[in-house]
């Protein structure tokens, strides 16, 4: 599986350290084992946690601008944990209100030595950091228009809002309310995956 990683890897694009790439495979690791009490994922194939979720969560860091990120309804940790170990020089939040994941959350942040990583277990409405976000992720979170809706308190000026989905949402695009616009729809390659994949990268204005 560790081969299989770093084939993924470098077919992204994205140039990662052994230990970036031995700290992935930890959480994976970390990850079906608290799956089977805590129900983080659907998936139990391992090499379909490599490719659904480590190898679909990277895919998007060729696109990403941050320094401060937050990745809401983070779940079991996607995209924010592979993105935090990708990129230790920036900031992460994990915003979660299940405290069953938000615990798993603290215990691979704790486990893995993630300094740059934070657990926030509360509604994202709810959450006002002392700093604003420079860019916001979503992978599972809501459709489009209510992700930036609910987010934007938290997104400073020149900010970004980036939202992974599959096949392009064009109805959810249209639904956009006033004041933002797509700057961009970047189709994703991820390896293995064998489905459609769209970031779609939103701004105000």
């Amino acid at each position: 599986m560790e081969s299989e990683l770093a084939r993924g890897i470098a077919a992204l694009g994205v140039d990662l350290p052994a230990e970036a790439q031995a700290r992935l495979m930890a959480f994976a690791t970390l990850l079906a084992k608290w799956n089977r009490v805590y129900n983080l994922t659907a998936l139990r194939d391992e090499s379909q946690v490599l490719t659904h979720h480590l190898l679909d969560s990277l895919a998007v860091l060729p696109h990403l601008e941050a320094t401060r990120l937050a990745d809401i309804g983070s779940g079991g940790g996607l995209p924010g944990i592979p993105l935090a170990i990708a990129r230790p020089q920036c900031q992460i939040a994990l915003v979660e209100t299940s405290h069953k994941k938000a615990s798993f959350l603290e215990q691979a942040r704790i486990e893995l030595g993630l300094e740059n990583l934070d657990v926030i277990n509360d509604r994202v409405e709810q959450w006002h950091p002392a700093t604003q976000c420079d860019a916001i992720i979503s992978r599972a979170f809501s459709d489009i228009a209510d992700f930036v809706r609910l987010t934007d308190h938290l997104l400073g000026e020149g900010g970004r809002w980036y939202a992974m989905k599959g096949v392009l949402p064009h109805d959810e695009i249209a639904q956009l309310p006033a004041g933002y616009r797509v700057e961009r729809v970047i189709p994703l390659d991820v390896p293995g995956l064998g489905a459609a994949r769209h970031l779609v990268v939103i701004e105000r204005g």
